[in-house]
């Protein structure tokens, strides 16, 4: 009786001593890596890093300068005040289209339309002097005021003997002389023609003046393109010179840079050239169009515009750089990463570098030029022969390498 008591107890004792023996190798084979609570049939599980993880090589690279410019519009003209008035028409607002011809701004102009209905009134006189003044030379022409019998006192014949023999014998006798008479008559009235055509001509001057400040009190589109900038408002006064408005056509931009003297040996014309615009970061390809021929006094630096290609993001006024050859330089080896491996911290440019201690390292990195598809060099912050990660994940941060997750074959 009492060994069978005794086996009882021992038996009752092993029972919870295998069930922890069995739930500690339960826990210690999920602890261990490479354990999943799946099934056999999904296989067998491993860890692998994050990223792929690539060496940083160099690249022989020109040396260039990046300098900063202002995208600006092809064509832009500034219309101003070329009389004093008041705005009594406005066409819109900023970025609306206008095509060639059609008016933008006005100013008052009911002093000059009174003026013009003077100078017209004035013409008309003059156009009856000049009408009166050829009448009267035609006359001259075919009916000589010189033979004229009523301009004598004859000798109380008829004028048929005065016209036979009293100016005749007159002219014999040394008392006057009909031709000359006749060429002085004709160059009289040639004279007083003329006066009155030049008083004519000088009130269609008058006229053309008041119409020419009729049209400067008025400013249409010269080409298509849109208001970038209004400077005044419907009812302003204005004076003469004053800015009314800014208009441009944005469809082709241009990058407006003031290159240093030193770095213009490296440039020509139709020179393609890389590009950033602030947009976005795009790179684009720029092409010189215009090197302007005198270098600034003061800052020694010449202006050069450079074409965009058609429908680049951005507009004028926006920052953009452009990437000028040095040619004074000596070419020089670089590294250069992947844009896939560069992660930005605000505004600064960083990349994952693995250390010696197989652990990321968060380092800033500076960047210069593109080289290649989709490579980018850097100036500082890494060496070559290092190894960084190729395309980092979303939230990824230093000592990374330390906090692996599984991924299933």
């Amino acid at each position: 009786m009492s060994k069978r008591l005794i086996v009882t107890s021992i038996f009752c004792l092993s029972l919870p001593l295998a069930g922890l023996v069995q739930a500690t190798n339960f826990n210690n084979g999920y602890n261990q890596p490479g354990y999943s609570k799946q099934t056999q049939g999904y296989g067998q599980q491993q860890f692998e890093p994050p990223t792929q993880l690539i060496t940083v090589e160099a690249a022989r690279t020109g040396a260039t300068v990046i300098l900063g410019g202002t995208v600006v519009p092809f064509r832009e003209i500034s219309l101003t005040a070329q009389m004093a008035g008041r705005v009594e028409f406005l066409a819109g607002a900023e970025g609306d289209w206008f095509e060639p011809g059609e008016l933008l701004v006005a100013i008052d102009d009911d002093e000059l339309v009174a003026k013009r209905q003077q100078a017209m009134a004035e013409l008309g006189g003059h156009q009856a002097a000049l009408n009166d003044a050829q009448v009267q030379y035609s006359r001259e022409m075919w009916a000589p005021q010189s033979r004229n019998i009523g301009k004598m006192p004859g000798m109380g014949m008829p004028s048929l003997f005065d016209q036979f023999f009293t100016r005749n014998f007159g002219s014999a006798m040394g008392y006057g002389n009909p031709m000359l008479e006749r060429q002085a008559d004709l160059y009289s009235y040639g004279s007083k023609m003329g006066q009155a055509y030049s008083q004519h001509l000088g009130a269609l001057s008058r006229i053309q003046e008041v119409d020419a400040r009729l049209r400067d009190s008025r400013g249409v589109a010269p080409f298509s393109g849109v208001i970038i900038k209004k400077q005044v408002e419907l009812g302003d006064t204005v004076q003469p010179g004053q800015p009314l408005l800014k208009y441009a056509d944005v469809r082709d931009l241009q990058i407006k840079v003031d290159v240093p003297a030193r770095l213009m040996r490296g440039l020509r014309q139709d020179m393609v050239v890389p590009a950033m615009l602030d947009v976005g970061n795009a790179p684009v390809n720029a092409r010189v169009a215009q090197i302007f021929p005198m270098a600034d006094e003061k800052r020694h630096t010449v202006t050069v515009k450079f074409d965009l290609p058609a429908e680049v993001p951005g507009g004028p006024g926006m920052y953009a750089e452009v990437m000028i050859p040095d040619a004074d330089a000596p070419v020089q080896k670089l590294p250069v990463v992947p844009e896939s491996a560069i992660v930005w911290r605000g505004s600064l440019p960083a990349v994952f570098v693995m250390n010696h201690q197989s652990r990321s390292e968060l380092r800033l990195i500076r960047l210069g030029e593109k080289v290649g598809g989709n490579g980018v060099t850097v100036l500082s912050g890494i060496r070559v022969g290092e190894r960084i990660f190729a395309s980092p994940q979303p939230g990824m941060s230093s000592d990374w390498s330390a906090r692996r997750t599984p991924v299933k074959q």
